[in-house]
């Protein structure tokens, strides 16, 4: 019986590219719950981040073959997650513009979902959520995800100086959102 060596990302990530869909299979496997923990923390619902990391696994399929390793393939998984988190928040919000009938039947539904597993840091994540889309990748990646500033830069496609004005001006809110809340 031959034993089977543990593929490298780069060679998945080659082979894959070249159209092997056993190593793109292996990338997901290996990748789908890094992209379902950071769409989570972005939308706080589980169904959400598992239509998010779905979408970016069918994302994957169709970029792979555009990604050229210029930066950490992980680097490009955050910036490919947080921008399908984005869309689906955006989608989200033409059809419930579109339909107030139906957002009162979603909201009614959503109140027989099964409850999230809640943490101690759950009021922080929700305020979290309330920042704008800039303010919120920052926080995430940095606390959340416990990236450098200048890893978050990198994701974020922005300067390491604007990484940190985000997350000053996301501490300055969330005090804020804290205290309507009565948690701080």
């Amino acid at each position: 019986m031959a034993h089977r060596v543990k593929t490298g990302d780069a060679e998945l990530i080659s082979l894959a590219r070249q159209g092997d869909s056993a190593a793109f299979g292996q990338l997901v496997g290996r990748y789908y719950d890094f992209i379902y923990r950071v769409a989570f923390r972005w939308c706080g619902r589980q169904a959400d981040a598992e239509d998010v990391a779905q979408d970016v696994c069918v994302r994957l399929a169709r970029a792979i073959e555009s990604y050229r390793g210029g930066s950490a393939f992980t680097t490009w998984l955050y910036s490919m997650t947080l921008n399908a988190a984005r869309d689906l928040r955006r989608r989200s919000v033409r059809e419930e513009m579109r339909n107030d009938a139906y957002r009162a039947h979603a909201l009614s539904a959503a109140s027989v979902e099964p409850a999230e597993t809640h943490d101690p840091a759950d009021e922080l994540w929700q305020a979290v959520r309330q920042l704008s889309d800039k303010q919120r990748d920052a926080v995430l990646l940095v606390y959340g995800e416990e990236l450098s500033h200048a890893r978050a830069a990198d994701v974020m496609g922005i300067s390491e100086a604007t990484v940190s004005w985000h997350i000053h001006e996301a501490k300055k809110r969330l005090k804020t959102l804290m205290r309507a809340a009565g948690e701080v």
